[in-house]
């Protein structure tokens, strides 16, 4: 019998642009050990991460450096133990290979 968890590890992913953030998400959640949740605004985000656990933040293009700066500082307040990664395309690849590599 097999007792590996099959807990997903929830993933928040924030983006400015609806289009990118939807298929970010999709690919994110193409992996079927990730759950992951797309927020547009920062308010949106913060209520999901104060509401919903997660292990992993993704901060996608379009957002503003001083709103980065600001959701960062806002989460590790939270949790300081989250991983934040920021990630600004290049495909579903290097997506996978930032996310396993945070999750270590």
């Amino acid at each position: 019998m097999n007792n590996v968890s099959e807990e997903k590890v929830p993933i928040l992913v924030i983006g400015r642009h609806p289009e990118i953030l939807a298929t970010v998400v999709r690919l994110v959640n193409n992996n079927p050990a990730w759950n992951a949740t797309g927020c547009i605004t920062d308010e949106e985000a913060i209520h999901h991460f104060d509401n919903q656990p997660c292990s992993l933040v993704l901060l996608g293009g379009g957002i503003p450096p001083e709103s980065e700066q600001q959701l960062s500082d806002y989460f590790l307040s939270r949790n300081p133990q989250i991983k934040i990664v920021q990630h600004y395309g290049g495909g579903s690849g290097l997506l996978a290979a930032e996310i396993y590599e945070a999750l270590r």
